[in-house]
């Protein structure tokens, strides 16, 4: 049997955040190889028999790792990881072994290819494409943002939009990555798109992708959730946010602040042992839910606020 190949994603941070940093990998693979030190104290029952490298570790460090196939688009993962972090609020670090970060960029390359959802298909920015008569082209580089479609989580909102956008909204992107959601509504017809990330490098990857798309009507920044929202053009009628559900629950009940009653949210990111506790929590916040997909391991889920 041929050997596979690999690639480690570690994220160290604090063992305060432990839980939270093992629910953002555990969305890219569900087996994580976890190092806890917060019981090598000094009241700790193995103190005397810790050799001495492990009585040095420190005991509010914390690190997991997941391990992924190396044909699978690195960058990607990274970008997805990356966005999830910022969303959380919290402060670790990402690394990688098995392949050089400068290289990430284009190894993934070969693995993205046209995607077609409807009346949009999501074009590499790098590759040719012919467009058939009525197909609305959407060319992208995310760079290192999360959003090429690819991933079950993006790709389950593209479908959302393509059948629930009629034309004219005013639509707002939650964790925006590289625009993608912004692009496709615009697309669609949207009137007037906004997209936000907490992450600086998101937002530029979002504005390059605009001005190279030519859109007039899609404007970003950023944004902690929704505390940086642009709210001048009234309130909006068509909300997604593709990010963790922990996040997703925190942003829910203000909500209702930006969109309008009869408004529809797309949600995304949200793994099958956490999709009761979302459906149900944000409808507490004076959603009705109207129907969900579901991709492996992963859900989306489109609510309409009452």
């Amino acid at each position: 049997m041929e050997e596979r190949e690999w690639n480690k994603l570690t994220l160290r941070g604090k063992t305060a955040d432990g839980e939270i940093l093992c629910a953002i990998l555990s969305m890219l693979d569900p087996g994580l190889l976890i190092e806890d030190y917060s019981d090598l104290n000094g009241d700790s029952p193995y103190g005397e028999i810790l050799d001495g490298e492990m009585a040095e570790k420190d005991p509010e460090a914390y690190a997991v790792s997941v391990f992924l196939p190396v044909d699978r688009p690195l960058t990607e993962a990274t970008a997805w990881v990356r966005d999830r972090l910022a969303d959380s609020g919290i402060t670790a670090s990402l690394s990688v072994e098995g392949v050089r970060e400068e290289d990430w960029a284009e190894n993934w390359k070969k693995y993205y290819h046209p995607i077609r959802f409807g009346r949009v298909t999501v074009v590499p920015a790098w590759q040719e494409y012919k467009a058939a008569p009525g197909e609305a082209i959407l060319r992208m580089d995310p760079g290192t943002a999360f959003g090429t479609a690819t991933h079950e989580s993006t790709h389950m909102v593209m479908e959302f939009l393509n059948e629930e956008i009629r034309g004219g909204e005013r639509f707002l992107d939650v964790g925006c990555g590289s625009g993608i959601l912004s692009l496709a509504a615009a697309k669609l017809g949207a009137s007037f798109c906004a997209a936000y990330d907490l992450d600086p490098e998101a937002v530029r990857v979002t504005a390059r992708n605009i001005e190279a798309d030519g859109a007039r009507n899609i404007v970003c920044g950023v944004s902690d959730l929704l505390d940086s929202v642009d709210r001048s053009g009234g309130m909006y009628d068509f909300m997604a946010a593709n990010i963790v559900a922990d996040i997703l629950l925190r942003m829910a009940p203000s909500v209702g602040e930006i969109l309008r009653p009869g408004g529809l949210m797309v949600i995304s990111g949200v793994l099958s042992a956490r999709a009761d506790e979302v459906r149900d929590g944000i409808c507490k916040e004076n959603f009705t839910f109207v129907r969900e997909k579901r991709e492996n391991d992963w859900f989306a889920m489109l609510f309409r606020r009452d």
